[in-house]
């Protein structure tokens, strides 16, 4: 009996010193550059709101549609603040909630509150960066009748997450450089999505410059600079947002 006991202790210290792991491992995400942290700053055009929400709205109060964005997991949620506010200076409102451990499996629902707040909020789209695309589109599969629409950065909903019958707009906006969503895996997920998908790769591009947090282990050599992703990838969602 007591060689059980000591085996069931031994077990628990483990599980516990796993789970102590995990949670360091999730509280420990790729940091926000400088270009992000300074777009965190209100400006003429744009009121940004800091918090569990980062949430940037159109100083002129006027907002077209909105967009509530899934970080890309283990990666600051503060890495998207340039790209919120540029949305933000088009009249769009971004919402960028902060995921729990920093992975968005964990905070699939944040839409919820976010949609709650904001009833005057007509058009809502979706999206995400890689994990967040996937659980934003996991989060759509199950609530399709609330979005105007999906974007995808370098991600791919789960096989369980057949959206082929999405009503809705969807874009998939990926970089040809990508180690970790790669060419491949974005067109063997072509069948999940409408037929009336728009795919948009960028030359050169790759899987870290959709954010502004630095390197990522496993990701390809950019051929362009992060500035030129950056742009390229605005200007596919403005244009799909308006």
């Amino acid at each position: 009996m007591k060689m059980w006991k000591k085996v069931f202790i031994g077990f628990i210290t483990v599980l516990v010193a796993l789970v102590g792991v995990f949670v360091v491992w999730g509280e420990t995400p790729a940091q926000p550059m400088t270009e992000a942290k300074a777009a965190l700053n209100s400006n003429a055009q744009v009121t940004v709101t800091t918090g569990n929400w980062l949430v940037f709205s159109p100083a002129s109060g006027e907002v077209h549609s909105g967009l509530i964005f899934y970080p890309g997991g283990r990666v600051d949620y503060r890495a998207y603040a340039p790209m919120a506010s540029q949305l933000a200076a088009n009249g769009f409102l971004v919402v960028i909630p902060r995921m729990p451990l920093n992975l968005a499996v964990f905070g699939v629902n944040a839409a919820d509150e976010v949609i709650r707040s904001y009833p005057q909020v007509q058009n809502w789209y979706i999206g995400g960066h890689s994990l967040g695309g996937s659980m934003a589109a996991d989060y759509l599969f199950k609530h399709q009748s609330r979005f105007a629409g999906l974007i995808l950065l370098a991600s791919y909903p789960a096989s369980s997450d057949d959206l082929s019958a999405f009503a809705g707009r969807v874009l998939s906006i990926s970089a040809t450089n990508d180690g970790l969503a790669t060419p491949v895996k974005i067109t063997a997920s072509r069948a999940l999505l409408p037929a009336s998908t728009v795919f948009y790769a960028i030359q050169g591009g790759k899987h870290a410059y959709f954010g502004w947090y630095g390197d990522q282990t496993g990701d390809g050599t950019a051929s362009i600079s992060r500035e030129d992703q950056q742009a390229q990838m605005l200007k596919q969602i403005i244009v799909f947002m308006k």
